[in-house]
């Protein structure tokens, strides 16, 4: 298959056309209606610095419905001691850049560039972007930041700095997307960390069927806050 390289042109090709390491398309740009248009067909940008932009839709993709979360026992009570607080946009450039320079197995550096973090703090702004954090008084110590449109939840990265950080943030995240019937998260490409939880590999034809449903549902825009549930 061929990679296409993109223009000004606010377009992309069908990601049936990826290939099948999931690389669709190069170029354009990170400019917010792009970048929306590229998550309402399945497609993401990941790419390093020294590289021009690089969008993929991966086969199979790696899917979470909502309601099918599964938290193991330990995590379950380590959860009702609440080590953390968590909130909901508070700290959206921060958690963008923490996740940006936490070191990761394998990884010399970050596909999360200076560039990619002014883009995503612009959809933040215009309420598309949204950060979930687990704070230790006033102390960010873990977290995750996606996007979110429909009934869809589209997550780029996370990061702790304090065991089961990340982990609570994500498992609190998810039931308050399940209170608003927001069921679809997508987890992208495989993770053995969010397998746990009950994410599994679809093939992309089914995952792009059910995104089309998903964003037949209202985007549910601006700052997120958590519901009181006491």
């Amino acid at each position: 298959m061929p990679v296409y390289a993109l223009g000004d042109e606010l377009a992309f090709p069908d990601p049936e056309l990826a290939e099948e390491n999931g690389l669709l398309a190069v170029g354009g740009d990170l400019r917010p209606e792009r970048l929306l248009l590229a998550y309402s067909l399945g497609i993401f940008p990941w790419y390093e610095d020294g590289l021009p932009i690089l969008w993929h839709s991966p086969d199979p993709r790696f899917v979470l419905i909502a309601s099918d979360i599964h938290v193991g026992r330990t995590l379950r009570k380590r959860m009702q001691k609440r080590p953390f607080e968590v909130r909901l946009d508070t700290a959206f450039q921060e958690v963008v850049e923490r996740c940006a320079g936490v070191a990761r197995p394998g990884q010399s550096g970050t596909w999360i560039t200076k560039e990619m973090t002014r883009a995503y703090v612009r959809l933040h702004e215009l309420g598309f972007a949204h950060s979930v954090e687990a704070w230790q008084g006033d102390r960010l110590v873990g977290g995750l930041y996606g996007v979110s449109m429909g009934a869809g939840f589209f997550g780029e990265s996370m990061f702790a700095l304090e065991p089961d950080a990340s982990k609570i943030a994500f498992v609190t995240l998810v039931r308050q997307l399940q209170t608003w019937n927001i069921e679809l998260v997508d987890c992208q490409v495989y993770t053995a960390h969010l397998a746990r939880f009950g994410a599994r590999q679809w093939h992309r034809r089914q995952f792009l069927e059910l995104l089309s449903e998903t964003l037949s549902a209202p985007t549910r825009r601006g700052r997120w806050e958590l519901d009181d549930t006491g």
